[in-house]
């Protein structure tokens, strides 16, 4: 892994870590209600999705079972398309998604230290 991939991958970590910190206390119910979460939390996932551009071609390709272009994609429909985004989906992706790819992302990083 070459030095650019391992720092895009440890701020998709630390991006990852804000938005538990974000949500931490939060229900849906009370995610939906609260403006300011929402777009802490689609604002983390524009920035992850750009990270995850930056990313090299080899690395996705020796993690293929990581979503990376849909993950990517998200960026795309949350920072075009606010106003027309389900926030149950997003706090879906927030608290079962991200999680799974900030876990994914510590092995790819601790296999390569």
């Amino acid at each position: 892994m070459n030095a650019r991939d391992r720092t895009v991958l440890i701020n998709i970590c630390d991006e990852a870590k804000i938005m538990a910190e974000l949500t931490a206390g939060f229900g849906l119910d009370s995610f939906l209600r609260d403006e300011r979460t929402k777009r802490a939390v689609a604002m983390s996932l524009i920035n992850i999705g750009e990270l995850i551009k930056l990313l090299s071609f080899e690395l996705r390709s020796e993690h293929k079972h990581i979503p990376w272009k849909a993950i990517a994609g998200l960026r795309d429909v949350t920072a075009h398309g606010y106003k027309t985004l389900r926030m149950d989906d997003i706090w879906l992706t927030a608290n079962d998604e991200i999680p799974r790819l900030k876990k994914a992302i510590e092995g790819i990083l601790s296999a390569n230290t």
